[in-house]
């Protein structure tokens, strides 16, 4: 075990403590109070000397972590307080903008219940106050709740945080280009998100649209038949899908793609959206008297003619079921990339 650093000018038993800025010096000792009285699990050795190495760097003068230690006679620490600082916007609560929390209070057991750790935290203030630093947030066990307030502090003992399962990939540098390659998942979290979803048209022998009313979309209230793909799903599955439910009808193939739709995210919807538009053939009376819908997506099937569409719908959906209908009646597949949320 590496040596730890041994101080002048420790607090005897009786007397009362004094606590005093830490160095660098003091970082392993600060390392092992935190790693054997504060922490669940206390740190392997290797992760100790680590940790004190990267805080002797931060306890340098031009660093960013202030502490102050309390020393026991043995020349070890009895007591510290450590608080690391970060950049915040200036304001009127932190002119400076320099923010601090005390990561870590700790005493060593053999040296409690005599006013060590109230001393270090004092000390420790009195630094940052000097400095500028607000605000100043705080770690807070119940253990040293009552004397985080007594020292000033208000609010919840124990702010939320959420730690990683597992160390962050690293990415792999190409040498002679200098690229970072991220592994796969990684670098599947940069890339952009879109959801998917697949649509039919039907029209009557007349090439009359057939449309669904939906009940939960005002801004978007004449449907054509379709919906989000499902995890697994193929493009033409969704489709078929979607047509039973929400229609009773068997799409028996094979798929004639009419349109590729793409729309940008927006108020509406966060990630960006692709579909695929297919063509469901053309529905006499007796089919289209025979669709039942499902009540909890829509109350309405309407034939109309295609400008009688218009001023039923948003001017974005209107254009995109014109090119659909161009589509079909072209053979020439519909390429729509302006089907972009909360434009209208």
């Amino acid at each position: 075990m590496p040596v730890r650093p041994r101080h002048l000018g420790g607090a005897h038993p009786g007397t009362a403590p004094v606590a005093r800025l830490a160095t660098p010096a003091d970082a392993e000792g600060i390392v092992r109070l935190r790693s054997s009285f504060v922490l669940a699990e206390p740190l392997p050795e290797e992760w100790v000397v680590r940790s004190g190495a990267a805080l002797a760097a931060r306890l340098a003068p031009d660093g960013d972590a202030r502490a102050s230690v309390v020393d026991a006679p043995d020349g070890t620490l009895a007591s510290c307080a450590l608080a690391l600082l970060h950049p915040v916007l200036p304001e009127p609560a932190s002119p400076a903008g320099r923010a601090a929390r005390v990561h870590t209070v700790a005493t060593h057991p053999s040296w409690r219940r005599r006013g060590h750790a109230r001393s270090a935290l004092t000390t420790l203030l009195g630094r940052l106050r000097a400095e500028g630093v607000a605000p100043v947030e705080a770690d807070t066990p119940s253990a040293v709740g009552a004397l985080f307030r007594a020292s000033g502090f208000c609010g919840s003992l124990a702010p939320m945080r959420m730690t990683w399962p597992e160390p962050v990939a690293r990415g792999r540098v190409d040498e002679r280009t200098g690229h970072v390659w991220l592994p796969p998942e990684q670098y599947a979290e940069t890339v952009m998100k879109a959801t998917g979803f697949a649509c039919v048209l039907f029209t009557d022998l007349h090439d009359r649209p057939v449309q669904l009313h939906g009940v939960y979309s005002a801004t978007h209230p004449w449907q054509l038949v379709g919906g989000t793909m499902d995890p697994g799903e193929r493009p033409w599955e969704t489709a078929v899908r979607e047509c039973r439910e929400e229609t009773g009808i068997e799409l028996a193939g094979p798929p004639r793609l009419l349109a590729t739709v793409y729309g940008l995210p927006g108020a509406e919807w966060p990630y960006s959206t692709m579909g695929l538009v297919f063509d469901g053939g053309r529905l006499d009376e007796a089919r289209l008297r025979d669709i039942v819908l499902d009540p909890r997506e829509h109350d309405e099937v309407r034939v109309l003619p295609l400008p009688e569409w218009r001023p039923l719908m948003p001017p974005r959906d209107f254009a995109r079921l014109g090119a659909v209908m161009e589509a079909r009646r072209t053979g020439v597949a519909a390429y729509f990339d302006t089907w972009d949320w909360g434009t209208e």
